[in-house]
Order: C-alpha cells, then structure tokens, then sequence
C-alpha cells in the first residue's frame, strides 16, 4: 500500500486494516503538504483471530485520524504473478537477498492478537505502525490460547507454520492461559513450536509474557499473579527465559521490560495502559497500552536486530 496523504488544508491522517490493525499512527499535515507512506497489509481469512469470524472478503481500509486528508492511495498485490518484481523493490530497500520478502509471524493469546471488538487491544495489533513497506504482521495470536492448546487446535500453529518461509521470523509468547500446565509440559509446549518454526527455515524468537496489573501495597507487582507463577508454581517467564539460553533462541523480556513502565507509572497512572475503568480488567490492554507494550517489542527487534532496519519505521 502506498497512501499520498495530505490536502489544501491541514491534516491528521491514520490507517487501520482489516480487523482494527494499526498500519500508519495518526500524522499531521500543513496546508498543501504531501507526504507519501507504504506498508505491507497481511490479508487472510479469518482477518482477526484465526479462530473468530471470516470478516468481509478482500481487503479492508479505513482512514481516520483527526482531520483525514487523503490525496492518492496505490494498491499493489503481492500475487505469484507480482512477487518478482515487488520482492526486487523490498529487498532493495532491507538489503536481503534477492527474491525476499519479509513476514513477521506472532504467535500468542488474547494480549497480542488482533481483538476484534474494542476498546480490547492486542499489542500485536498496533505493531504494523512501526513498519514500512517491505515486512507484514501476520498476527495467529487467539484468545484463550495456552502453549498447548495453540499447538494442539488445527486452525492455529498448523495452519500457520506451512506459511512460514526461510528467513521470515516468529514471535512466540505464552504464559497468561497456561495456569496449570507442568514446567515440563511448558518447555515440551514451546520446545515444538520452536522446532516446527526452524523447520520451515523461520526464526523463533520466544517473548516472555506481559505483567497483569496486580500491585503489591508497596507498589511493586513482586507476586505470583503478576508475574505469571502459575498454579502449581511453575514460574513461566523464568522457564522461558533458560529454555531460551539452552535452545541459543533470541528473548525479548517482555514481562520485565513491561513490569518496569508498569511499576513507574504507578498504580493509578498505570490503569490507562489497561481497561481497568472500562471492566476493572488488569490484564487486557487499551489501544493506548497495546500501543506502548508495542513499542517495547519494537524496541528490541531493533536493539537484537531482529528485523532488517530497512523495514523499521
């Protein structure tokens, strides 16, 4: 997608995909400026989560934003008979090898996918606003799902993984459903997806869970609930941390990285990163902290070089 946004007057435009995915933040226009952004959409069916509804057919757009102003909007498909020659333009731009594109698969439970109804927001759903044309989000996060149950349900890991091609990379991150799976299962659990990404040539990368909103009286959430110890008290971010050390697979520490925003904010400047005044609900995020805990990962992609920077916004 390649949008022309801006107008004679000024402007605030923002793109969203298919079910309520982020493509491009708000951005402001003066009078009589033009700015050009692409982005690569995933387009699939379902559209959201791989086990809701089918959606409408082909490929949802909406522009919002304060004051949208859109000028010229090209849409490309990247079809067999298309893909010479757009992987061409892509790989001249992240520096990949010819004949690349890039997909970034996220596999994980109702905090990362694509929620269909707001004001629930997945991080993975406004990660797309941080890449240009060159890398898709396909978002196979689903509500409900643990390490096993993703694994085990047809529609999930096995219709993902035949789509995973050399090179591409996937995020892995469960814990918030695995309440009473065993450390052993856990690491069997993780230990399969790890196997059947690099099979396909992709490259796993395992993200440890972000904190539920759960606050000691000292204002720190140093207790079981927030930090994902399950109820046989298996401590999942820290068996996803070894398994990671011992597998030589890339972490982003999302638990740790989000447990310190979460902690600095405080437990009432904290409440707008999740729907706490919506549903008292300290463990779903708002479009706002779904935007933020994204960011978070953003920032490690970059830092580990995870993603080629060509592809970074």
């Amino acid at each position: 997608m390649t949008a022309v946004l801006g107008g004679a007057r000024a402007g605030s435009t923002g793109v969203t995909a298919e079910s309520r995915r982020t493509m491009l933040a708000a951005t402001p226009t003066a009078a009589g400026q033009r700015l050009i952004r692409s982005f690569t959409v995933n387009v699939r069916e379902p559209e959201g989560e791989p086990t809701g509804p089918s959606g409408s057919p082909g490929l949802d757009l909406t522009f919002g934003g304060g004051a949208p102003r859109l000028t010229g909007l090209k849409v490309t498909e990247i079809s067999k008979a298309a893909k010479s020659s757009e992987a061409a333009k892509v790989s001249e731009m992240t520096k990949a090898a010819p004949g690349r594109r890039h997909q970034l698969f996220l596999a994980g439970d109702s905090t990362v996918c694509d929620q269909l109804t707001a004001p629930y927001t997945g991080w993975g759903q406004q990660l797309p606003q941080f890449f240009r044309r060159g890398l898709s989000v396909a978002n196979y996060a689903d509500s409900g799902e643990s390490s096993g149950s993703f694994l085990a349900d047809p529609r999930l890991f096995a219709t993902m993984r035949p789509l995973i091609r050399p090179g591409d990379t996937v995020l892995v991150q469960f814990a918030h459903n695995d309440k009473q799976t065993t450390a052993a299962d856990y690491r069997a659990n993780l230990g399969a997806l790890l196997d059947g990404v690099r099979a396909r040539g992709g490259k796993p990368v395992l993200v440890t869970p972000i904190v539920r909103r759960w606050f000691n009286d000292d204002g720190t959430l140093d207790n079981a609930t927030a930090l994902h110890i399950n109820g046989l008290g298996v401590n999942l971010p820290a068996e996803m941390r070894a398994l990671a050390a011992e597998r030589g697979v890339p972490l982003i520490d999302l638990t740790a990285l989000t447990k310190r925003l979460v902690e600095e904010l405080g437990p009432e400047g904290s409440k707008r990163l999740y729907l706490y005044d919506e549903a008292r609900d300290n463990t779903h995020t708002s479009a706002h902290g779904a935007t933020e805990f994204a960011r978070l990962v953003l920032g490690e992609l970059r830092a580990q070089r995870i993603v080629p920077a060509g592809v970074l916004r």
